[in-house]
């Protein structure tokens, strides 16, 4: 009964997503002239220092990060309205666990929103010329193992976000908390400069940490940077990093509710 609860929860979500068509055009038109900018800038950095990972690889990831960057960036401003204004108290009588309402929203959130940025962003990437546009996949494999991953790697960004929300209880203010785990998210995720530029040794220790579990891993198996061989690897480890961060949101959203005051008339 409870699975039906929290799924009419994301359907209702996701409509209401699907009505910022305004939103949608703007966030394109952004992430498309950003994706051209960062890729004129790779293509003069190879020119000059040519790389070890192929140009049309780094574009590729770099075209990927842009159309689903909705998934990294996308944040519940109405639940911090909520925490702020204390009309949390309104869903602490709600006959569900308040995590998972909230865990189902944000999900239904970004995924709706990478969808909808995603699909005209990969065409209009697919009909630039090459090495400037977005390449196919190493193989249909490839594809595939990239789409699970991916979709594992909703599941710990919604987390992450989760977590990030949970600070904000405490804090009531979310700036401060959500400018710094933003700020690491989107370094440690590759959104800002790919992580295959990356000194190998770094590399080895991003590899590991959860903000890579969200796009880079799957864009990796897209462009055949990691084999597919390497797929129960990095599933292993989006399974366990999504276990953990599920784990440390429900358990500090637990001691919130039972320290949460909530004033007002």
């Amino acid at each position: 009964m409870r699975i039906k609860a929290y799924l009419s929860i994301f359907r209702m979500r996701l409509k209401q997503e699907l009505q910022y068509r305004g939103a949608m055009i703007g966030g394109i038109c952004c992430q498309a002239f950003f994706g051209l900018i960062l890729v004129a800038l790779y293509r003069a950095l190879y020119a000059g220092h040519p790389q070890t990972v192929p140009l049309e690889a780094t574009v590729s990831y770099v075209w990927l990060q842009q159309a689903f960057f909705r998934m990294l960036g996308a944040t519940d401003n109405d639940l911090a309205d909520r925490i702020r204004t204390g009309d949390i108290a309104y869903d602490l009588a709600r006959p569900l666990n308040l995590y998972g309402y909230y865990y189902s929203r944000v999900m239904a959130q970004k995924l709706t929103g990478s969808l909808m940025r995603a699909a005209p962003m990969l065409v209009f990437a697919a009909l630039l010329p090459k090495g400037w546009g977005i390449s196919a996949p190493a193989s249909l494999p490839a594809l595939i193992a990239g789409i699970a991953a991916l979709m594992l790697g909703l599941v710990v960004s919604s987390a992450i976000e989760n977590l990030t929300v949970g600070f904000t209880m405490r804090t009531l203010d979310p700036r401060g908390i959500q400018a710094m785990l933003n700020l690491l998210m989107m370094i440690l995720s590759g959104s800002i400069l790919p992580l295959t530029l990356f000194p190998d040794a770094w590399q080895r220790v991003i590899a590991l940490m959860p903000h890579t579990q969200m796009l880079d891993a799957p864009i990796r198996l897209y462009t055949g940077q990691r084999s597919l061989s390497e797929l129960l690897q990095i599933i292993g480890l989006q399974i366990f990093w999504a276990a953990a961060l599920l784990g440390l949101g429900l358990l500090l959203w637990s001691r919130n509710r039972k320290r949460l005051t909530v004033q007002g008339g």
